[in-house]
């Protein structure tokens, strides 16, 4: 039965494993009866056949065995009939046997073992499963959602629809993705970023649905309700990751048509010289593999609840599997290793253009693209009060810019390289006071093919950054490279910093997936990190992908194998770690469990334990390897309660290619 312990919602294994406690206590009444009748009612007992008999033993005996028995069969004949030739054979073929062998007191008792053996497993795969998915049932029972007159309308979250107004008070889950119109307040992300720290939130913060309201009431504009929220798309992915297998599952289950005929032979031939059904049935009972089916899905279960409590959402367990094997890391630079958040930090009109004129025009062509670079010139320029117009045309050109027709111009905001290409005179800016500044990006402004000027701006790197690689590089990680399509001198600054082995720049997509490929070429397994947002290429082709800061992001989510809620890039290499300990976890529990049944499949063709005490052994292993699991759970609890951590010294950069 313990194929079946980690299938099907957890409100059908709880029923199950109800019904399944109540046939044991039942049947174990009955069983343990018998052995006391025989002492109670001793003056009864008769010798028939050279076997000792006693009609209240017997009776109470044949009850439980039945009670206890029966289902075993059941459940094994049900396989046979649809066509599925499982292990769970074996301990129904023991219960017949010792039935056959009319020693009934035995076969209650090796069935009663065996059910309780089952019972342990299925409510620790319960017990695993249920913590996974408490982490997404933290949805509260109703919604305050906001009437036109201001009034409050209790509603239920499922019937909450986008552009509803919903007030969250202190102490209340909210309800459903969306952005805070008005208040402020400190909400816990914890269960979907797996940040520990509490998170600050005022007017115009995006808020996630099953967060925690700490303090201060807001009211929240819905962006996303139900299933289409972070934490629906996150539920998702738990459930998806469960139902995958890596390898060796896959390979047990390829073997597994062939044990059980093996097992057979081998009782079979002891049986035939023997003539000793006892030892038989003890043979039948070890080759039961309930610690070795459990082995590797009880590991997973446990690794993926730790990921999922430090925000690492992982889509298949085989890419868990792979992490512990990655030798190479490709991270993009903005949004990853940077904030991604850009500030304008220059302006430098050509000569006879006034600053204003060259800010408005360049806002005015960004406006409508979505790109970092293009929100932060569109924000300085609100700020500055200059008039921005409203284009007539509008065209982004991937990595390199915008053109845009406004006000009867035309507009081109990008590199400097593009705009040239496209025929601009960039004689106006040619002299050295005109040089772009190291480490500043520049967008050049072209008004009908004339230079405006350029403008400058900056990223700003994350502080943890730099001892993430560190640690990856620690791991054994011999490949820490980043990848931009921003300027030379920009990235070399960014790779200083992260002290990165390789940097490349000025990239298009296509250069990243020819990076990636030349990585796998030599001989790498590749993990690519990025935003999601624009890395899907790249992600795609990496034999690992991970998406940073994917709450909230459907892109981030769908783009990468794993997702990662936060931006704290120290998660990777604890990914790394995570992903060494559960293989070495499983080939813990694999070893224990093959060595258990070759062991004792020798002791019990010699005659040397029982039925019931091999049936007491083989609910111990099942035991072993759940609580060997299980360790896994509280794997890195020292990240979720120390979040800041601080920084260790920086070590020196000692390559980092000066071309590309």
């Amino acid at each position: 039965m313990a194929h079946d312990i980690l299938k099907g919602p957890v409100e059908r294994q709880t029923g199950l494993a109800g019904l399944l406690i109540i046939g044991i206590l039942a049947g174990g009444v009955f069983v343990l009866t018998s052995y006391a009748a025989e002492l109670l009612f001793a003056e009864h007992t008769v010798v028939r056949d050279g076997r000792t008999f006693n009609f209240y033993s017997y009776t109470l005996a044949v009850i439980g065995a039945l009670l206890l028995g029966i289902p075993i069969i059941i459940h094994a004949a049900k396989g046979l009939v649809h066509g599925h030739m499982h292990m769970d054979e074996l301990v129904a073929l023991a219960v017949i046997a010792a039935l056959a062998a009319q020693d009934y007191k035995a076969a209650g008792a090796v069935a009663f073992f065996l059910l309780l053996a089952n019972l342990v497993e299925r409510r620790t795969a319960l017990g695993a499963r249920a913590s996974i998915e408490h982490l997404v049932k933290i949805s509260p029972k109703k919604a305050h959602r906001l009437r036109d007159d201001g009034s409050e309308e209790p509603v239920d979250p499922r019937e909450l629809r986008p552009d509803d107004v919903v007030r969250v008070r202190p102490g209340d889950n909210v309800p459903a993705d969306g952005v805070i119109l008005s208040g402020q307040t400190t909400i816990n992300e914890a269960n979907i970023t797996g940040e520990s720290v509490p998170a600050d939130k005022g007017e115009g913060a995006e808020v996630f649905s099953g967060t925690s309201n700490v303090a201060g009431s807001v009211d929240v504009k819905v962006t996303r309700a139900g299933e289409d929220t972070t934490l629906g798309k996150v539920k998702k992915l738990i459930l998806q990751a469960e139902g995958t297998r890596i390898p060796i599952m896959r390979l047990i289950d390829r073997y597994a048509g062939y044990y059980t005929p093996t097992i057979l032979m081998l009782a079979g031939v002891v049986l035939f010289f023997t003539r000793d059904m006892s030892r038989a049935v003890t043979m039948l009972v070890v080759a039961c593999p309930c610690a070795l089916i459990i082995a590797v899905p009880t590991a997973m279960v446990a690794a993926l609840s730790c990921a999922a409590r430090l925000g690492i959402y992982v889509k298949d367990v085989s890419t868990l599997e792979l992490a512990r094997s990655i030798t190479a890391f490709v991270f993009d630079k903005t949004g990853t290793l940077t904030t991604g958040e850009l500030a304008v930090t220059q302006i430098k009109p050509a000569p006879g253009v006034d600053p204003a004129e060259l800010l408005a025009a360049a806002a005015s062509a960004e406006q409508l693209s979505k790109h970092p670079v293009a929100q932060a010139v569109t924000q300085v320029a609100q700020r500055a009060r200059v008039d921005i117009e409203q284009p007539e045309q509008f065209e982004e050109v991937a990595a390199r810019g915008v053109r845009a027709r406004v006000g009867g111009r035309e507009v081109m905001v990008g590199r400097r390289k593009w705009v040239e290409e496209e025929g601009a005179d960039m004689s106006a800016i040619s002299g050295k006071e005109y040089a772009e500044p190291e480490g500043v990006s520049t967008l050049h402004v072209v008004s009908d093919g004339r230079v405006l000027g350029w403008v400058g701006l900056e990223d700003r790197t994350r502080e943890e950054a730099r001892q993430a690689l560190e640690e990856l590089r620690a791991l054994g990680i011999r490949e820490l490279v980043m990848v931009t399509g921003d300027r030379w001198s920009v990235a070399r600054r960014v790779a200083r910093e992260m002290g990165a082995t390789e940097v490349q720049a000025e990239v298009l997509p296509q250069d990243k997936l020819d990076l990636v490929a030349d990585l796998r070429d030599r001989g790498h397994r590749v993990a690519v990190v990025g935003d999601g947002v624009n890395d899907a290429p790249a992600l795609a082709a990496g034999d690992l992908s991970v998406a940073m800061g994917a709450a909230g992001s459907d892109v981030a989510i769908n783009s990468a194998n794993i997702a990662l809620m936060n931006n704290d890039l120290r998660r990777l290499s604890f990914l790394v770690r995570l992903s060494r300990r559960a293989m070495g976890v499983v080939h813990q529990n694999l070893m224990f469990g093959i060595g258990f049944i070759l062991v004792f499949q020798v002791f019990a063709g010699l005659g040397m334990i029982q039925p019931v005490l091999a049936a007491v052994l083989h609910m111990l292993a099942a035991t072993f390897v759940i609580f060997n699991s299980a360790r896994l759970v509280r794997f890195g609890e020292e990240l979720h309660e120390n979040p800041a951590e601080t920084a260790r010294p920086r070590a020196r950069v000692e390559h980092v290619p000066a071309t590309g």
